[in-house]
């Protein structure tokens, strides 16, 4: 397939700047695969589409304060966007202007942090070593600022309205955003259902907002984010699938870290941690999903792919132009789509 295959047309005005109050009225686009059908609800209908003895697979990373603005002795401002631990305080990160980050220039963030740039990638990127008297998580909270995707242009003003009500691992560079619809009273209504809610950690990286620069779709590289899914939750998977419940991801995120490891362990999803660079598309066999939470995703990017691989491209594609017609709200901040 072509990546050219994946575009579609979107108005500006239908990407969402705001995330909507409270977080479950957001609208529901639900797509049934087996009768091809769409219904438009409001997400915390959601209850509706879930039956007694499925089970909801959530991401609980949690967004890093990741975007830093250091200075130089010189008076130089630099931008850095915290990417991927590479070990303790050493970290990959975007620079921008890049040419006042060259290899061995040090900054400062206030009198809280300071860094040195210890090498300059092929890509860019650079790798580099913070210095804090706090621990660097307390000192990144002081200095740090929520990374926002490049569309969205308009300051959040709760930064915790980019945060899932069930995050708490941090280490992402962005959101999860299926997971942004859910509030802590819905959860509870899912679960006194008897829908059981079970978590996988893995950390976003900015590769999630890359464009595919391939026209030929095979030919794209993934980037590997790390992930890490408990015992707990891969007894929950195992024990739904033997009652005949349903597997349900929120979000491409969790999807991509139970396919990763199920095609790593003969079709089954067992306790463990790694990094993945999984590439969903068109063509692959999925072993665990049963149905996908997800929010609409940017034309021709990797997380269309993914979702019309779940649902079959012609069905995603045509959900898609019926959520431009009807004006859907789109990308992080946008509303969602149920696919069962």
């Amino acid at each position: 397939m072509k990546t050219s295959d994946f575009y579609y047309d979107l108005p500006q005005e239908l990407i969402a700047q705001t995330p909507v109050e409270p977080r479950d009225s957001s609208r529901l686009m639900v797509v049934n695969r087996k009768n091809n059908t769409i219904e438009h609800k409001h997400f915390y209908d959601i209850i509706d589409s879930l039956n007694p003895g499925d089970c909801l697979i959530a991401n609980d990373s949690r967004v890093l304060p990741a975007r830093i603005y250091g200075t130089r002795s010189t008076g130089a401002r630099v931008e850095f966007l915290l990417l991927k631990q590479v070990r303790n305080n050493v970290w990959e990160c975007l620079a921008k202007p890049g040419k006042k980050a060259r290899e061995g220039a040090e900054f400062t963030f206030g009198d809280i942090m300071s860094c040195k740039v210890l090498e300059v990638l092929e890509d860019g990127n650079r790798i580099v070593e913070f210095y804090c008297k706090d621990n660097f998580y307390t000192a990144l909270e002081k200095v740090g600022q929520m990374p926002l995707p490049p569309y969205i242009t308009e300051k959040l003003e709760d930064q915790e309205r980019y945060q899932t009500v069930y995050s708490k691992e941090l280490g992402s560079a962005a959101a999860p955003t299926a997971g942004l619809h859910f509030t802590p009273e819905l959860m509870k209504r899912i679960e006194e259902k008897g829908v059981k809610i079970g978590y996988v950690t893995l950390h976003v990286g900015l590769g999630t907002f890359r464009p595919v620069k391939v026209e030929d779709v095979t030919k794209h590289k993934m980037h590997s984010e790390h992930y890490e899914v408990p015992q707990e939750t891969a007894n929950l998977i195992k024990e739904t699938k033997r009652n005949g419940g349903r597997v349900i991801a929120v979000g491409t995120t969790s999807c991509r870290t139970l396919e990763s490891v199920a095609t790593e362990h003969n079709g089954e999803v067992v306790a463990c941690e790694g990094f993945t660079d999984i590439f969903i598309y068109p063509g692959y066999k999925f072993k665990v999903l049963d149905g996908l939470i997800t929010n609409f995703h940017l034309p021709e990017s990797t997380l269309i792919m993914l979702v019309s691989a779940f649902a079959d491209y012609d069905t995603i594609m045509n959900a898609y132009k019926t959520a431009v017609k009807e004006k859907y709200r789109f990308f992080s901040f946008g509303d969602a789509m149920l696919i069962e």
